[in-house]
């Protein structure tokens, strides 16, 4: 939860609170200010907003999909037990929300921004306004799996260190003894 502190006279703090932090936001627009730059470039290339709908929505669909993926995977390592830690659990649980909400309806602007497109057809009617949606849901289930496979690989080195390190410990007693 991020928060915006303004000082209205001595001794009065007024704070505004947003959900997600700062840097995440800016990620976020800067995400969305490249997409809108990519559609552009390919509309001047190309001179067919449809094809530039669909690339550009499927690029942030991508880049937001693996991103909110890494995000996921790395808050359920540091879930909290939500019979002990009730707060915190509740912290966890609003900002999972928070991040599915935010990709529900980035897939849903895509949707309707490659419809909203001039277009004929089946393939441009039924089938392109959903490819920057299973983009984005692959994206962040390889979001998901990258960051897993980093926590496994620092998992393996440090029971490697403390087999190591007890395997010592063992030979010193018996050697004591």
């Amino acid at each position: 939860m991020g928060k915006i502190e303004r000082q209205i006279s001595e001794g009065v703090t007024k704070y505004y609170w947003y959900p997600g932090e700062k840097v995440d936001w800016i990620r976020g627009v800067l995400t969305l200010l490249g997409g809108g730059l990519l559609f552009a470039l390919i509309y001047v290339v190309t001179k067919n907003s449809l094809l530039a709908a669909v690339v550009a929505g499927t690029a942030v669909q991508a880049t937001v999909g693996a991103y909110l993926g890494r995000r996921d995977a790395a808050g359920l390592s540091e879930f909290h037990d939500p019979a002990t830690e009730r707060r915190e659990a509740v912290i966890d649980g609003t900002r999972a929300a928070w991040r599915g909400t935010l990709q529900g309806l980035l897939c849903a602007g895509s949707a309707m921004l490659v419809l909203n497109m001039p277009h004929a057809g089946f393939l441009a009617d039924w089938v392109l306004p959903f490819v920057p949606s299973i983009v984005g849901a692959v994206a962040h289930s390889g979001g998901m799996l990258w960051e897993r496979l980093a926590q496994e690989v620092s998992a393996p080195e440090a029971a490697a260190a403390a087999a190591d390190s007890s395997d010592e410990d063992a030979t010193k007693e018996l050697e004591a003894a």
